[in-house]
């Protein structure tokens, strides 16, 4: 049985969370993000993604707009190549 085959169930957003693709790396623990809902945002990688999940520019991520400053947000997931073609093929993302 292998990985590939069939549909795997991915981490999907709650209801203050959204959809983005990283389109630059400013250095350090931020990126920026394009989210699904047309926003720009400053996204900030905590520190327990920091060392363990690479992400780079075109990266699909889960973000959490910050309720005080809706320009920036947490990034919370980042998906697999694999996982962003799933969702594209199911229609969550464009």
């Amino acid at each position: 049985m292998s990985e590939n085959s069939g549909r795997r169930n991915l981490r999907m957003p709650n209801s203050d969370e959204l959809f983005g693709v990283v389109t630059e790396h400013n250095g350090g623990n931020h990126v920026r993000v394009q989210c699904e809902d047309g926003q720009n945002r400053m996204g900030r990688i905590p520190g327990r993604m920091k060392y363990r999940t690479w992400i780079n520019q075109g990266d699909v991520v889960l973000v959490d707009p910050w309720d005080w400053q809706d320009e920036k947000a947490d990034v919370e997931w980042r998906y697999t190549e694999q996982d962003a073609d799933q969702l594209r093929a199911e229609g969550h993302i464009d």
